[in-house]
């Protein structure tokens, strides 16, 4: 399918997670923008550490093939909302487009995350949330993803994706997976088998992992305005306390 070689940039920004240490005497996040958006290897690791869970190395990798997807791939860093526990946090956004062929295809994906550093430079950080989504035509079709931020261990939950608009009679087709530690860390996703859907969006119910950790979802929906592909992590707690952040 034409986005399959797409879709790997959906989890380009997913990094590697691990509790993180109170950022102390850190880079600035304009620092920290300018590096992701430098050309450079060296940027990166001017405010990057080698470290427990984190490998500039492989943050350079993700960067490059991120580029190669969406040539004109830009970075922003910004301050976040803090943690009902007093943690700050840092918003990562970013976006790009990319024409193939007949299509024109634009990426944009999100990120809430805790960073932590040693010195004067980030050695470690924890996703709080993270979403992206890539979409084909210059039609705004706009889609709801009803996907909960966290849950609790062995939880059912509904993840439903939903077209906020009415069909109006379109046939439309889509795909909902998770996709596996091992697919997260070669950057490739799940194979997504489209089916005809009836009710305007998936609908579905699924069980979170017995272990604390994340679940990340991939969605596919093919819609005669566009194609839509998008994913989100689930964080996996086992502390009810710890399902609002």
């Amino acid at each position: 399918m034409l986005l399959r070689p797409l879709l790997p940039a959906a989890f380009a920004l997913a990094g590697l997670v691990m509790a993180a240490t109170p950022l102390r005497a850190a880079p600035s996040l304009q620092a920290l923008q300018e590096a992701l958006n430098s050309s450079s290897a060296e940027a990166l690791t001017a405010v990057l550490e080698p470290g427990q869970g984190l490998d500039p190395d492989e943050v350079a990798r993700r960067r490059l093939l991120l580029r190669e997807q969406f040539p004109d791939a830009s970075w922003s860093v910004q301050p976040g909302a803090p943690l009902k526990d007093g943690r700050a946090t840092t918003k990562i956004n970013v976006t790009g487009s990319r024409e193939e062929g007949p299509y024109r295809f634009r990426f944009e994906a999100q990120q809430q995350v805790v960073l932590g550093a040693n010195g004067n430079r980030v050695n470690s950080q924890e996703v709080i949330r993270e979403t992206s989504l890539l979409r084909s035509a210059e039609n705004n079709l706009k889609v709801s993803l009803l996907i909960p931020d966290a849950v609790l261990t062995g939880q059912r939950y509904d993840v439903d994706v939903v077209f906020e608009e009415p069909l109006d009679g379109a046939v439309v087709a889509g795909s909902l997976k998770p996709v596996t530690a091992g697919e997260l860390l070669r950057m490739r996703t799940p194979d997504l088998q489209l089916e005809a859907l009836g009710g305007g969006g998936i609908f579905k119910s699924a069980q979170a992992p017995y272990q604390p950790g994340t679940q990340t979802w991939a969605v596919l929906l093919v819609h005669p305005k566009g194609i839509v592909a998008a994913s989100k992590q689930v964080r996996v707690v086992a502390d009810r306390s710890a399902l609002s952040f």
